[in-house]
């Protein structure tokens, strides 16, 4: 069971501003429709839900904590994290937090995310040892980590002079998601990837807390295999989640197969809704236009085909500001029939192709930006507690969240 969390303080007369855009979305979401229908479910089949992912391997607290109070506020429908009690507590405590401002807000749900075996890139780390390094070395990975998980110095004794000459530091391992652009910067080939799998039976017990309400199994499209064994061991606690999803790369023609295959092997235990998360570009969205290609593609071929396994379909890999544009531009945004289907010719769905849009680089990215104003001695503080920061940050989770949900005027709250 979770722990009872411990009550927020009280909060700052000088978050009117940020009660007010909040509470915009909240009154926005209260005016849509579910039917008979979790929110969450419904916002699937409407194709306008949205999730946060902190990263599978993501295991800074503090950051996790406020990335998640800002989203809660922004409306997200779903919260994905790594499969570590203290995260999925970090997240929690922010939705917490974030209801504590708006009393009446949707709580999204929370998920936690595990491979089924070390080949997804989704579940390493990098590693080196810094006393390898040379003294005069540039430092590029410092410089490309998108996670600021890397931080190289030498240590002085005095104002003159240093200890060694050798640098200090390393890798911050819980801020290390694993993305790998350090790995062919670096002159000295002195960094590795280091993988590793979650273990079943700690996650066995995090899908029984009453905090968790969602799974996600990463999975490469090797094989089935460590899928099954993955799925078995868990066949005593997964029916106490709401949603299963699966998240998986595009591996060509063989993709519809293979989905088909893990239905197979999930149908007889599966008890709630079932979702199919399509990777198309993993650990890329804050990149740029061209990163979410490849997931845009990806779902084109998943809508066309009429014989995919039930269940919803959401983008994930390289998704940033421009997924919605390309997405309307395939005719794909919220669109109940594949382009170019006569109505005569198909039945008429009852939720959308593509069910909705997960952010994960490219969300904490826009939001970091305002963390990272904080003064120093604050880098890990509470942002409730900064209420201009919160103020900030909110906007740009809504300049994000706010195009998928509908709500172009809480894009320029102020």
């Amino acid at each position: 069971m979770a722990a009872v969390p411990v009550p927020p303080p009280p909060l700052l007369a000088s978050h009117a501003a940020v009660r007010a855009a909040a509470s915009a979305v909240s009154r926005s979401r209260r005016g849509r429709l579910t039917g008979d229908h979790p929110p969450q479910v419904a916002a699937l089949r409407r194709g306008d839900w949205v999730k946060l992912i902190c990263g599978a391997s993501f295991e800074d607290a503090a950051d996790v904590r406020n990335l998640s109070l800002v989203y809660t506020l922004a409306g997200v429908d779903c919260i994905d994290c790594a499969a570590d009690a203290s995260v999925v507590g970090a997240v929690n405590e922010g939705i917490d937090v974030a209801a504590s401002i708006i009393p009446a807000i949707q709580r999204p749900w929370v998920m936690v995310s595990v491979n089924d075996d070390c080949r997804d890139l989704h579940f390493r780390k990098a590693e080196f040892d810094p006393e390898e390094c040379p003294p005069d070395c540039s430092k590029p990975c410092e410089k490309v980590c998108p996670a600021d998980a890397i931080s190289l110095g030498h240590i002085m004794v005095d104002e003159h002079t240093q200890s060694d000459g050798k640098l200090k530091g390393g890798v911050l391992t819980e801020r290390c998601y694993g993305c790998g652009r350090c790995l062919p910067v670096c002159p000295y080939e002195k960094i590795r990837a280091v993988s590793y799998v979650r273990d079943p039976a700690n996650t066995s017990k995090l899908l029984k807390r009453n905090d968790v309400d969602a799974i996600e199994i990463h999975t490469t499209g090797k094989e089935t295999d460590t899928f099954h064994a993955l799925w078995n061991s868990l066949s005593e606690s997964i029916d106490n989640v709401k949603l299963v999803a699966v998240s998986l790369p595009d591996i060509g023609e063989s993709t519809i197969d293979f989905m088909n295959a893990l239905y197979a092997i999930m149908e007889p235990h599966l008890q709630g809704y079932n979702l199919w998360q399509l990777d198309g570009r993993p650990m890329s969205g804050d990149i740029g236009r061209g990163a979410t290609k490849e997931t845009i593609s990806f779902s084109v071929r998943m809508a066309s085909v009429s014989k995919r396994p039930p269940g919803f379909y959401q983008l994930a890999g390289g998704t940033n500001s421009y997924t919605i544009d390309c997405l309307k531009k395939a005719d794909l945004f919220q669109s109940m029939t594949f382009p170019g289907t006569a109505i005569s010719e198909t039945t008429i769905s009852q939720q959308a192709l593509i069910g909705g849009i997960a952010y994960g680089g490219y969300a904490r990215k826009i939001v970091g930006r305002t963390l990272h104003k904080l003064p120093s001695q604050f880098s890990h503080a509470r942002l409730e507690d900064h209420p201009d920061h919160l103020l900030e940050a909110l906007q740009e989770a809504l300049s994000l969240v706010g195009p998928v949900k509908g709500y172009p005027a809480l894009r320029s709250v102020s």
